[in-house]
């Protein structure tokens, strides 16, 4: 089984920002927006790991509860109500509509992980996502 820690960075929010996934330790899938905010950095960085796992079972572990939300309880509704909700629009809702429809494909198991308590892995993916945004990386590192 996979398994992905991801996070996302903008400073200021909004303004330039990173995401990061880390592979199993081993790899950073990492990628920037000059122009964006914290929970849309947050919610590509779960895409780019469902992108990534496929189809095949993973973990992915993330430290925002909106984006777990989103997939495991929200969309649902959202969906079936036409992309509505009662009283507001949905923010963001070119990254909700993907994320839903790649988690509904997929065999991934989304794992709330409190942030910045010391946790390896979320903070490495937190680390990789403040470097994306500075440096405006894109693509695939080897740890």
């Amino acid at each position: 089984m996979i398994t992905y820690y991801t996070d996302g960075s903008c400073s200021p929010n909004p303004g330039a920002g990173g995401f990061a996934v880390i592979k199993d330790t081993e790899l950073a899938i990492v990628g920037s927006e000059q122009m964006s905010t914290n929970i849309r950095m947050e919610g590509r960085a779960i895409i780019t790991a469902l992108t990534d796992a496929a189809g095949n079972e993973c973990q992915i572990y993330s430290d925002s509860e909106f984006w777990i939300n989103v997939a495991t309880k929200w969309g649902v509704s959202w969906k079936a109500n036409g992309w509505k909700k009662k009283g507001s629009d949905i923010k963001n809702l070119d990254i909700v509509q993907e994320l839903f429809a790649l988690y509904e494909k997929s065999n991934a198991q989304l794992i709330w992980v409190r942030g910045h308590v010391g946790n390896v892995s979320n903070e490495m993916a937190d680390q990789w996502a403040n470097r994306a945004r500075d440096q405006k990386l894109f693509g695939k590192i080897l740890l």
